[in-house]
């Protein structure tokens, strides 16, 4: 089996079918539209509350049968606190069926009308990119296999998606301030001992946010609950709204022997003019599920990932030398209509297999970089 090759056009389009808004639900396909919401809103006019997101099928999957190897480990005896955070952590990796579910449940303005919840699902393999006493890395890699009924082919698509790094007992973090403007926040000593620092970044290996938190470790499963972060807007909101300008949430991640499941509980902000809150208009949850899955063929991320892993690996170290040496900074989305995700994803392509101490290499990261970027 081939894997489709997408473009720069096409992946927007691909994205967006996953986790963005303007697509065609299910139901307008002539589908038995399984999808449904709890936390409904039971007076609302029928039909505004049927939830948007992503409307395709994805091949059939077999969830794991046993907990493994991963989950037997973190419940060991006799392990330090910072062990077990280290294979809480661990225990992120893997196979799985990942679901999206996001709802407004309270509105704190006049005459609030909430809007529609979203959905939207994938299949990614986790991998560790890093592993170190100190800081672990995780970068999520989206294998899709969209239903032939839904879609003309079945052939896999590959989208490099999210990565999730921890480091133990961090100080120093970019945190996001509105206006696409990061500034350095340091932490003393005795506020991080014993606390991780998980920084989120986007597809493209740009910063997306950082949240202190501790580890809990119950008796049958691991919670890691974050401080209360600014971040910024998500696609699956800033490609169908502009009425806020920042998300003020706080995250939880809890590992069960299953898989595991992140949490956010945000308020949809709006600033003025000097970046302070004006007015929140709605608290929303969310929930994303990864459920451990088994016999699924990953070979086409892995290719990519074999492919593309030093070329992201340059990407990776020329930011983190510049959030060392950078108090603020700013990102914009686009330059000259061009999505910073779509450069970097058609650099990937045609630098792959790049040699990791080519100088060539990080200098061109560094341009393409600098045209998007500006002081904070």
């Amino acid at each position: 089996m081939t894997t489709k090759k997408w473009s720069m056009v096409s992946i927007p389009l691909v994205l967006a079918t996953l986790f963005g808004c303007n697509v065609v639900m299910s139901d307008e396909l002539g589908l038995n539209d399984p999808r449904q919401f709890t936390f409904a809103w039971p007076y609302a006019d029928n039909g505004d509350m049927a939830p948007r997101g992503g409307s395709s099928r994805g091949a059939p999957i077999e969830l794991a049968k046993s907990s493994g190897e991963q989950w037997a480990r973190l419940r060991a005896p006799n392990l330090t606190d910072k062990e077990r955070d280290r294979l809480a952590i661990l225990a992120m990796a893997g196979p799985y069926r990942a679901s999206f579910d996001f709802i407004e449940t309270v509105g704190f303005t006049e005459e609030f009308v909430p809007t529609a919840p979203y959905q939207s699902w994938g299949t990614e393999y986790v991998h560790v990119v890093a592993d170190e006493p100190d800081f672990i890395s995780l970068q999520h890699i989206m294998v899709i296999r969209f239903d032939s009924s839904d879609y003309a082919s079945a052939e896999p698509v590959v989208i490099k998606h999210w990565r999730q790094d921890w480091r133990y007992e961090q100080r120093r973090m970019h945190t996001f301030r509105g206006n696409s403007t990061w500034r350095l926040d340091k932490q003393s000593r005795s506020e991080s001992r014993g606390r991780w620092v998980q920084s989120v970044y986007q597809v493209d290996d740009s910063p997306r946010y950082m949240a202190a938190g501790r580890w809990q470790h119950r008796a049958n499963f691991s919670s890691w609950t974050s401080d209360e972060t600014w971040r910024p807007l998500p696609r699956r909101e800033f490609s169908v709204r502009d009425d806020y300008d920042v998300l003020i949430g706080t995250n939880r991640h809890t590992i069960t022997p299953s898989g595991w499941v992140q949490e956010e509980f945000n308020l949809k902000a709006v600033l003025d003019d000097d970046g302070m809150v004006s007015q929140v208009l709605a608290r929303e949850n969310g929930v994303a599920r990864y459920e451990r899955i088994q016999g699924y063929d990953w070979q086409a991320g892995d290719d990519y990932w074999k492919r593309t892993a030093a070329f992201w690996a340059i990407t990776r170290d020329v930011w983190a030398n510049y959030l060392q040496n950078e108090s603020a900074f700013s990102l914009q989305k686009e330059h000259e209509g061009i999505p910073l995700y779509g450069a970097m994803f058609e650099m990937a392509d045609n630098l792959q297999d790049a040699n990791p101490d080519s100088s060539v290499t990080r200098d061109a990261i560094k341009q393409m970089l600098q045209r998007y970027m500006g002081e904070g």
